[in-house]
């Protein structure tokens, strides 16, 4: 893929912590704790320099144990509220790129923080899973700077647009108006992936039935954060990050099958990226 070639270019000699990039996560929740890390780790895999996590406490410790890669910020309480928005701010001066939803649930508490962190950040972002509603509700594109991905499968798809994808037989239609409406790029997974900025579209065919286990979605989240975080406009950092991420689902799904893992697909991240360069 000529887009991969031209992203993953020979590093200079001189290069330095930082010049590909600093992802910013923001996820998690007492249940949902595995997610973020997940995000981060594909992050890493996807050649970022740092990732950042800042989650409520248990789900920051459960991601302090993954890897000794990741950076944990543990924030008060069970949940995300409204009381983080001035960590959440000042961490992300620290940051290239965000990454906000994995596993911080729908709690209208969690939706209003998600929000006031939103307003108060000017830096490309995907937008993923519990994130999404938020993005529904509040609308924090202009209509006409694409920095946002939104990731989105078909329920998800429905609670930002309010449109049912099994009653329309022109998905592409309705996902390249979505965009054109929110300001963002829309990423829709499926057994087709659909990638549009409202002006462009692109299908992606890569990816399986086995990536229907929890947690392959944050892997996705990951490479599209990672990618924009060293400089990759949205729209290419969805169509690059979809197709790394089906590619090293399809890799991972012809050893393990029925047994695949999202971190599985985290592991085949590498082959991917380097077999096409």
């Amino acid at each position: 893929m000529k887009l991969i070639k031209d992203i993953f270019k020979k590093r200079s000699k001189y290069a330095k912590k930082g010049d590909f990039g600093k992802l910013f996560v923001v996820g998690g929740s007492e249940m949902y704790t595995g997610a973020p890390a997940l995000c981060a780790l594909a992050a890493l895999k996807c050649g970022c320099d740092l990732a950042i996590v800042a989650a409520p406490k248990r789900a920051a410790d459960v991601v302090a144990s993954f890897s000794p890669c990741l950076i944990s910020v543990p924030l008060g309480g069970d949940l995300l509220s409204c009381e983080h928005a001035d960590a959440l701010a000042g961490l992300s001066l620290r940051s290239s790129a965000v990454v906000v939803g994995p596993g911080l649930t729908k709690e209208s508490v969690v939706l209003r923080a998600i929000d006031g962190f939103m307003k108060r950040v000017r830096l490309p972002c995907v937008i993923d899973a519990d994130a999404i509603c938020a993005f529904g509700k509040y609308k924090w594109g202009d209509g006409s700077l694409n920095r946002f991905i939104v990731t989105a499968h078909r329920h998800e798809f429905f609670e930002l647009t309010g449109v049912d994808l099994r009653e329309k037989k022109d998905k592409v239609r309705e996902v390249e108006r979505a965009a054109k409406m929110f300001g963002a790029v829309i990423l829709l997974k499926g057994y087709v992936d659909i990638i549009s900025d409202g002006k462009r579209t692109i299908l992606n065919k890569k990816g399986n039935a086995y990536m229907t286990k929890g947690g392959t979605g944050d892997v996705l989240s990951g490479i599209c954060g990672a990618l924009l975080a060293r400089g990759v406009n949205a729209f290419d950092a969805a169509v690059v990050g979809a197709y790394i991420s089906g590619a090293a689902g399809d890799a991972a799904a012809s050893v393990h099958g029925e047994s695949l893992f999202a971190t599985d697909v985290i592991d085949e991240i590498s082959g991917i990226i380097n077999v096409n360069l």
